[in-house]
């Protein structure tokens, strides 16, 4: 198959962004193995390097040039790169161009152009919605061969986190380890030790006032090497979504779900958590989670005592009475 000679790749979803550049990528030198790849951030480009790296080289070779964050551009600049679209002859040269676009406002005259000039399209929205993200692990299991049941999903992501990343490594482990029949019970059994341990599980007995379990969870987790960043994560989205469970002032998790954007289970957990927060509470939870998310990023020189002071600080703002 022929490959396009514009791609244009829209959105900030940075994993599905790089697969679209590889597809990309991959269509021309499917058509020319010897295809030379070239690629740089639109803003730190002039148009006399971006006329160097948009002609052939000494032996002529099929050149793909990805232009990232071409939103960034200057006029100038987006003027030039419009010029190349406007270019009839431009798969005569042998350029392949390939637009990556955040998709908003900014550089919409050159997404319009584009388009315009028959880019290939391939849409990458952040992925935000629960449900949104239920369909990635079902289409990723279904793009590796396999098949993911609605339980196993839920599961996956309660054990994995909203990583996508993350997300779409487990699913091509479990492809790969169960013959492609993804069920509840296998993200069970080979996602066990990891959700024994995992940020998720001291969040969850953090945001509760389990104390001890929650220093115990964190022993284990540190023991076993689960990344402090992760931890931090999963402190601060515990909290977080605390607060909107609090803020939404309801109780019937399938009607809050839809609100939120929120899968039910999540929000019926959150619902149980939610109990006994104060907001003033709250806020300091907020901050604390904020605070030791930059300590594990490297201004805390102990990241591990910097995660049990907020553990802490969490259990003591949820059981310390009239805080």
């Amino acid at each position: 198959m022929t490959p396009s000679t514009v791609y244009l790749i829209v959105g900030d979803e940075e994993l599905l962004v790089e697969r679209a550049v590889q597809d990309a990528v991959t269509a021309v030198r499917l058509a020319d193995p010897d295809a030379e790849l070239r690629r740089v951030r639109a803003a730190q480009l002039t148009d006399a390097e971006l006329a160097d790296l948009a002609s052939p080289s000494l032996f002529a070779e099929a050149r793909v040039l990805v232009l990232d964050a071409v939103h960034e551009a200057g006029k100038d600049l987006a003027d030039t790169i419009g010029s190349y679209l406007a270019d009839p002859d431009l798969s005569g040269q042998g350029l392949v161009l390939v637009l990556v676009h955040n998709g908003g406002n900014r550089g919409k005259p050159l997404l319009d152009a584009a388009k315009k000039a028959g880019a290939e399209l391939v849409e990458c929205p952040k992925i935000t919605r629960a449900s949104d993200r239920d369909a990635f692990v079902r289409n990723e299991a279904r793009r590796l061969g396999g098949k993911a049941e609605p339980a196993a999903v839920a599961a996956l992501i309660e054990s994995v986190g909203s990583d996508l990343r993350e997300l779409a490594a487990a699913v091509n482990q479990l492809v790969a380890d169960t013959g492609g029949a993804i069920t509840e019970q296998a993200v069970r059994r080979y996602h066990r030790g990891r959700a024994e341990v995992t940020g998720f599980v001291v969040a969850e007995k953090a945001v509760t006032g389990d104390r001890a379990a929650a220093l115990e969870a964190l022993r284990w987790a540190m023991l076993l090497g689960v990344p402090h960043v992760l931890v931090a994560d999963a402190l601060a989205d515990a909290v977080r979504t605390v607060v909107k469970v609090s803020a939404a002032g309801g109780n019937d998790p399938f009607r809050m779900a839809s609100q939120l954007g929120m899968p039910p289970w999540k929000v019926r957990k959150a619902l149980g958590q939610a109990r006994g927060w104060r907001p003033a509470a709250l806020a300091t939870a907020m901050a604390v989670v904020a605070e030791v998310n930059a300590d594990v990023k490297g201004v805390a020189a102990d990241p591990d005592y910097a995660l049990q002071r907020a553990v802490l600080r969490i259990c003591e703002a949820r059981t310390t009475p009239g805080r």
